[in-house]
C-alpha cells in the first residue's frame, strides 16, 4: 500500500477521548486542541464516550428535577 494512502494512526487513549468529549459538552475547545483530537481520537471511542456522557447528563437532570419536585 502506498504511504500516502495509509489511514492515520489513532493513538489517543479512552481517557483522552472522555476528556475531549467532556470539554465538548461544556462548550470550550481551542482550535488547536480540536485539530489534534481530529487526528488522534478513535471515532468509535468518541461515539461511546458521547453516549455515556449523554446518559450521565440526562440522569443528573432527572435526579435534580425529582429532588426539586419532591420538596
Amino acid at each position: 500500500m502506498d504511504e500516502s494512502k495509509k489511514p492515520a494512526q489513532r493513538k489517543a487513549s479512552f481517557g483522552a477521548t472522555v476528556k475531549a468529549v467532556f470539554w465538548s459538552f461544556f462548550g470550550v475547545r481551542k482550535k488547536s486542541d480540536y485539530e489534534s483530537d481530529a487526528q488522534h481520537l478513535n471515532p468509535v471511542h468518541v461515539i461511546i464516550a458521547g453516549i455515556i456522557g449523554a446518559i450521565i447528563f440526562i440522569t443528573t437532570l432527572l435526579l435534580i428535577v425529582k429532588s426539586v419536585v419532591a420538596k
